[in-house]
């Protein structure tokens, strides 16, 4: 299983009403996508991130199907113009040693294939994770 965890903060200037509807957003497009088994979606505690989401992955073709999925592209495009900052990460129980290798690839082709969204992170104010466009962070 992967577990991928994403934290965020929006930026200064977006309304109670934009951040639920981000927020909303997630949810809903989360469970449109058949890879992911569960997931959770809401505030942030513990840290300087406001929100964050928990999603559970079987293996890292449906990682990468979860990644690439149109359902989640639209969620990027939507919801990633009111963030600020930005984190992701994965753990798994995968016994794979290359599976690290091989999340940070998806992302990577992920990045060169879909232009735009490669855009919008390198936008953001600040991103670590897998594979970051030009922001290489773990």
């Amino acid at each position: 299983m992967i577990y991928h965890s994403i934290r965020f903060t929006i930026k200064p200037g977006v309304t109670p009403q934009e951040k639920a509807a981000v927020v909303a957003k997630m949810r809903e497009q989360f469970a449109a996508i058949p890879a992911v088994k569960a997931h959770v979606v809401g505030p942030d505690f513990g840290g300087k991130y406001e929100y964050g989401a928990v999603l559970v992955i079987e293996d890292i073709e449906g990682y990468a199907d979860y990644m690439n999925h149109p359902a989640h592209l639209e969620l990027d495009r939507v919801g990633l113009p009111f963030v600020d900052e930005f984190m992701s990460s994965d753990i798994t129980d995968d016994p794979d040693p290359e599976i690290g290798e091989k999340i940070a690839e998806v992302h990577r082709s992920r990045f060169e294939n879909v232009p735009d969204i490669a855009d919008l992170i390198s936008g953001l104010a600040s991103y670590t994770g897998s594979a970051a466009p030009g922001k290489h962070g773990n």
